[in-house]
């Protein structure tokens, strides 16, 4: 909170990233005093969580951005974005918990599909490619699914998806129609609550494979045959509750390999399994996170050539980079801010300077945070904010066409909303809507 010599109140600020009271301290210290001059003495009180070691801390300053010489602005956190805007809304089934894109029906479009746990559906949205997007098509499909992975497990050229069904107790195989819809394929028992899924060739013969992550303290290979069914392959008992699984190849040697954060209190790591080749893994090997990670995905954060970390915790606020060496190992991880609750990020090039930046969901304070990248593997503070419906829960990334251009655009599963959001880039020439927060 920021007051004047008056005891009025200027501003307020909210800083959850940091678990180091003096990192937060010389963060507020150091914009009171350099942004900019005025002769007033003003006051900045930061409020730290008690896990900070310090309940405030009182910074003196003699200059503030907020200062005008008629008095003080009030500006409203979420309007400083200029790079996205909300463009529009969709309704899809209860609780949707996973977005994806991919081009369901073939038609050169990407559409959308999520799973909603509170229905126990899925729901396919058709693009037009401009981005906007038909009605969902609803699908009853397995009890509580959580998540999916789409690819191509028979010989037809439509995607097929694989769903985790958490109240099930079973993974359910969907093959991709013309239409856009899925019809019903085999569904595969597993042992309690199937978590997160992810699909890769782990074993070189150019067919698809499941890896899936299981409430138990356990992880279940599959074997894909090329006909759409699978096989049951190799378990593996370890870790602290498998929240989310990531297949690439970390060394270079053409075999896939596995992530996997362990979102329990006793564990809080990403354990990377290196693999070998024929559908099976090494022991692991863990690296610290943040307090229950939630989320694992891949990328360059460093132009490095080499795969990277990016793991989202979600009781910490923060998210997680660890700089590959290359060899399938990893430096130590540097902690990242992010808003209340962070619960799923992807990384991409969101303003065209050729760096990684991130963009995450975040499920308490119901915004979408996005952080420039600056090629280190560490991000500019503070992001930039844009409001999102109740309870955003995944996010997911398309390309928007027009005549002009091609820009990239984001889109939100809100859990709390049974909607998905979309994000249009400001790049856009045909994008004329001003920047504000969903309705």
């Amino acid at each position: 909170m920021l007051k004047n010599s008056g005891g009025g109140v200027l501003a307020s600020l909210t800083y959850s990233m940091y678990r180091n009271a003096r990192l937060a301290f010389s963060l507020v210290a150091s914009l009171l005093n350099r942004l900019v001059e005025h002769s007033e003495k003003v006051f900045a009180l930061v409020n730290l969580p008690h896990s900070a070691g310090a309940r405030s801390l009182l910074v003196t300053a003699t200059s503030l951005l907020l200062l005008m010489a008629n008095g003080c602005t009030k500006q409203d956190p979420y309007s400083p974005p200029d790079l996205f805007y909300y463009f529009a809304s969709y309704k899809v089934g209860k609780n949707p918990t996973t977005i994806t894109t991919t081009d369901v029906n073939q038609d050169g479009y990407t559409d959308l599909v999520t799973t909603n746990m509170g229905s126990n559906t899925l729901s396919i949205l058709l693009g037009n490619g401009d981005g906007t997007f038909g009605d969902q098509i609803e699908l009853n499909v397995c009890k509580e699914p959580r998540s999916l992975a789409l690819g191509l497990f028979n010989s037809d050229p439509f995607p097929d998806v694989v769903l985790a069904c958490s109240g099930a107790d079973e993974v359910a195989v969907l093959f991709g129609r013309a239409d856009g819809k899925f019809q019903e394929g085999t569904r595969y028992p597993v042992h309690r609550t199937p978590i997160a899924i992810a699909i890769d060739d782990l074993n070189g013969d150019q067919v698809l494979d499941l890896v899936v992550a299981l409430r138990n303290d356990k992880i279940k290979v599959f074997l894909g045959t090329g006909t759409g069914e699978f096989t049951h392959g190799a378990q593996y008992e370890y870790g602290d509750t498998p929240t989310s699984v990531a297949l690439a190849d970390l060394d270079g040697d053409g075999k896939i390999d596995l992530a996997v954060t362990n979102g329990g209190p006793m564990l809080n790591a990403v354990s990377i399994w290196m693999g070998n080749g024929n559908g099976t893994f090494r022991p692991p090997t863990d690296y610290k996170t943040g307090k229950r990670p939630l989320g694992v995905s891949f990328a360059d954060f460093n132009h490095d050539r080499i795969r990277d970390l990016l793991v989202i915790n979600g009781v910490q606020d923060s998210f997680t980079t660890f700089l590959g060496v290359g060899n399938g190992t990893f430096k130590p991880g540097h902690d990242s801010g992010a808003d209340a609750g962070p619960n799923f990020g992807l990384a991409r090039d969101f303003n065209g300077d050729r760096r990684t930046d991130v963009a995450i969901v975040n499920l308490q304070s119901s915004d979408l945070s996005i952080l420039f990248g600056r090629d280190d593997g560490t991000f500019e503070y503070p992001p930039r904010n844009y409001r999102t419906k109740p309870g955003p829960f995944a996010l997911a990334s398309f390309r928007v066409t027009t005549k002009e251009d091609e820009e990239p655009g984001l889109v939100t599963a809100d859990n709390g909303n049974g909607s998905v959001s979309i994000f249009l880039h400001r790049g856009l020439k045909a994008a004329s809507a001003p920047v504000a927060p969903p309705p």
